[in-house]
Formats: C-alpha cells, sequence, structure tokens
C-alpha cells in the first residue's frame, strides 16, 4: 500500500465512527479561530488585489465574510489567500505548517456547494488537518529549508477535506492526494525577500486541493507512489527516499495545533512572550540601552530582519516585534500600523537589538519553540526571561474564553458587533448545524477597521 492509499483507508474508515467529543471541540475552535484570521486578512492588500484581479461571479461558493456568491475554486483561493494574509492562523507546531488556512478554506468552499451538515463539514476538517500535518511531519524541517510547508503540504489537507466532503471512496480519495501533490507548490524567497505574495500558497493549495479532489471524483487518475517515488514529493522536496506517515489519529493533529496570540511569524512568538513578561514586571522602553534574543536557528533564519521597511517585513523581524512588545504591550493587528513601524522608540529599540542562535534552544526546535530575551537598562541592570514555549502552544494553550476573546477583538472591528455576534454563534454551533447555509456572513464587504492601519498599509 501507498502512501496515499494509507492515508485515504484511514480517511475512508473513520466514517463509521461518530468524531470523538475532543475532536470535534478542536475542529470547531480551529474553525473559530480561522475566521478570526480570515475576516482581517480579507481587508489587507494582498487578499483585495487578488479579488480585483479575479473579479468574482456567480457559483455555489460564498467568499469570506461578504457572503459573495461564487464559484468553488474561486471560493477556495480567495478565502485561503485571506486566512493567511494577516499572520493570525493557526500552526501545526512540530512541521512548521499552518493547516487551517487551506483546509478550512477548501471545505468551506465545497461545504457551500454541497450544503452539507455541520458535522460533516468539521469531520471534513478533521480529516484535513490529520492528512496534511501527518505529510509535513514526514517531510520534516529539510522540507522547510526551500518550501514553504502551507503551500505545499497545505494542498494535501485540502484535498483531503474536499475528498471527505464529497464522500470519495478510497481508491479516489486516495487518487486526489496523489493529483494533490504534483500541484503543490510554495517557496520560502517569497517571504524571505520584500514580497507580498505570500498568503497565495495557501489560497493556491486550498484551490488545487479542490481541483484535484473534484478530477479525482470524476476519474483522473493521479500517481500512487507520486509521495515515496525515486521522482516522488520525498525526494524532490525534501531529499527522503523512504517517505512514511505514521500514527494517524493518535491523537488527532487538529487537537495539538497553536493557536496564535500575536500577528505575526510563529518564529517569534517566544520571544515576544518573554519580552511581554519583562514589560508586565516593570522594564521602561526608554531605560533599556540593550536588548539580546537568544533563540533557535530556523526563528534567525526566518524571521532576522533587522531594519523592517514596512507591515510584511516587520512580521518577520524578532528585532522589531520584540521591540513593540516592549513598547505597546502587545503584537496585534495594530503593532502594524504606519504610527507603530515610524515609532522613534521602537526604532531605536531595534537599533540596540542583537539576536543569535542558542544551541540548546535549537536542540529544542521544532517540537519547543524556545527564547531568551535579555534587556540592559541604563544602569547597567541586566535582567532577563526564558520562553520554553509559546502563549497559544499545545503545551501552554488559549481556553475557549480566549478564543473568544481574540474572535472578539478581531472580528467585529471589521463587520460590526452585532453581524460579528450572530457568526460567532452560529461557528460554536456547527455540530448541531443541519445545512451549512444557516450559517449566513451577512451582507456587504468587509469594512476597513478604523485607526488600524492595515488596510491601507498592508497586511496586518
Amino acid at each position: 500500500m501507498t502512501v496515499v492509499e494509507q492515508l485515504a483507508e484511514f480517511a475512508v474508515a473513520q466514517r463509521a465512527t461518530p468524531l470523538a467529543g475532543n475532536v470535534r471541540h478542536a475542529a470547531v475552535r480551529a474553525v473559530v479561530d480561522w475566521v478570526s484570521a480570515t475576516v482581517p486578512g480579507a481587508a489587507t492588500p494582498a487578499a483585495r488585489a487578488l479579488t480585483d484581479a479575479l473579479a468574482p461571479g456567480p457559483g455555489p461558493a460564498r467568499l469570506i465574510p461578504s457572503g459573495q456568491a461564487t464559484d468553488v475554486r474561486t471560493a477556495a483561493l480567495l478565502n485561503g489567500t485571506a486566512a493567511h494574509a494577516a499572520e493570525l492562523d493557526d500552526i501545526y507546531r512540530d512541521a512548521f505548517y499552518h493547516p487551517g488556512a487551506p483546509t478550512i478554506a477548501a471545505a468551506f468552499a465545497v461545504a457551500d456547494q454541497l450544503d452539507c451538515s455541520g458535522e460533516d463539514f468539521l469531520r471534513a476538517v478533521t480529516i484535513g488537518y490529520e492528512t496534511g500535518a501527518r505529510i509535513a511531519l514526514a517531510a520534516g524541517p529539510e522540507h522547510y529549508r526551500h518550501w514553504h510547508t502551507t503551500g505545499t503540504v497545505g494542498t494535501f489537507g485540502a484535498a483531503a477535506a474536499a475528498a471527505e466532503l464529497l464522500r470519495l471512496d478510497a481508491d479516489r480519495f486516495a487518487g486526489a492526494l496523489a493529483l494533490a501533490a504534483t500541484m503543490a507548490a510554495g517557496l520560502q524567497q517569497t517571504f524571505r525577500s520584500p514580497s507580498t505574495g505570500k498568503p497565495l500558497h495557501a489560497g493556491h493549495a486550498a484551490e488545487a486541493g479542490v481541483v484535484a479532489a473534484l478530477a479525482a471524483g470524476k476519474g483522473l487518475a493521479g500517481a500512487l507512489d507520486v509521495l515515496e517515488g525515486p521522482a516522488g514529493f520525498g525526494v524532490a522536496t525534501a531529499g527522503i527516499s523512504g517517505f512514511s506517515v505514521s500514527s494517524l489519529g493518535d491523537p488527532f493533529c487538529v487537537t495539538a495545533t497553536t493557536v496564535k496570540y500575536h500577528a505575526c511569524c510563529g518564529h517569534t512568538f517566544a520571544a515576544i512572550d518573554a519580552a511581554l513578561r519583562l514589560r508586565a514586571e516593570g522594564v521602561r522602553p526608554e531605560e533599556i540601552t540593550g536588548i539580546e534574543i537568544e533563540t533557535y536557528e530556523t526563528a534567525t533564519r526566518v524571521a532576522g530582519r533587522t531594519d523592517p521597511a514596512g507591515p510584511d517585513e516587520a512580521r518577520f523581524s524578532l528585532a522589531y516585534t520584540v521591540a513593540a512588545a516592549l513598547v505597546l504591550g502587545a503584537v496585534r493587528l495594530h503593532a502594524f500600523a504606519p504610527e507603530a513601524l515610524h515609532d522613534p522608540v521602537i526604532r531605536t529599540l531595534m537599533a540596540r537589538t542583537t539576536t543569535r542562535v542558542d544551541p540548546e534552544l535549537d536542540r529544542l526546535a521544532p517540537g519547543r519553540r524556545a527564547a531568551r530575551v535579555r534587556v540592559t537598562d541604563r544602569h547597567g541592570t541586566v535582567r532577563e526571561r526564558l520562553r520554553l514555549t509559546r502563549k497559544g502552544d499545545p503545551d501552554d494553550p488559549l481556553s475557549d474564553d480566549e478564543l473568544r476573546e481574540k474572535f472578539d477583538e478581531l472580528v467585529p472591528a471589521f463587520l460590526g458587533r452585532p453581524r460579528a455576534g450572530s457568526i460567532a454563534g452560529t461557528l460554536w454551533r456547527l455540530p448541531a448545524l443541519k445545512r451549512m447555509s444557516d450559517l449566513d456572513w451577512g451582507p456587504g464587504p468587509p469594512l476597513s477597521p478604523a485607526g488600524r492601519g492595515c488596510c491601507a498599509g498592508g497586511p496586518a
């Protein structure tokens, strides 16, 4: 049995068993968090530009949060792009992977077309997370050196979610995953250089996954050994000749995701958390003469910018995000507005910041994402804090109430409180929803939040 056949057999076999309560609840949380990321993401220049370029027309699927009707492929592409554009989407920590953005976008598009139940939708989300995360784990850190796992492996997660909703049998389900592999894409250079193209990785993955599932459902066949074959995904993208997956459903990966607490690259989070702790203990930004950040190698490589020019670069800068945390007390949307990006105190602290790899912390990654922040003040006093995990990681998770607070901070600012409250109420009741069409996104396009700056100045 090939790897895609193994994954397909597992997925189809799950249909005989109701979702366990903890798995169902984790899937609901994932969807609530996805909407928290997608609503502000839909208002970013990247998402708006793509929407304008495609000029969506009539169809059975809907754009989020406007509710505009469009075809299934376009809905997956645009919603997946929006979900990743504000850097607020979830993470599967052990695999350098954002599962929600492409997987849930694909699931929403196909669920709209089929008008399935909320329970069926949540099962598809669960299967999509499991498929993508297990493949991402198998691909490992070597894949992430050059490829953006969310764009590449996200295609598998999206295809699995769509295939589950389409109720493909095991053969065609495997075919969908095989086709997804040959459409997978996403290069890290896109976010290591000035660019606004990174969110397109998640959107493309969602669209390609939907196409793969729809095509496989009609009989288009893929190469079933596409993951482990001599010229397959494993060898081509990670140098792995014996590509394999294991531990399917033990536990389900949707129960072990990281919910983002900050609106930027996850590799900055441990350092931000440490900086916020120092601030809470009385460290005053105007007194600081030096900042040292010690963390794992991938964080310094991906988020090592020392003088970011705009919001997209700032989200991938340890120096900026730590300085912003010390000055502003939070690194959410407002931290990437023009007034924050040009704040003289933040800029001064950035110039006083050094970043280096700590070998001990590096050995903990990717299972632990740790950082140490050390500050020196003008009196020569040195204070430091070490974070061995990140707020929102599986070992320090956000509670349901904290997840609600994240939604309430982000979504009403764009949609208004009554509309946002109605959407939130329906999302938390997804298991009881008889038809996905009962999820009413309401009228009109997303609103630009006053004073946020993210819509005019770039993705937050």
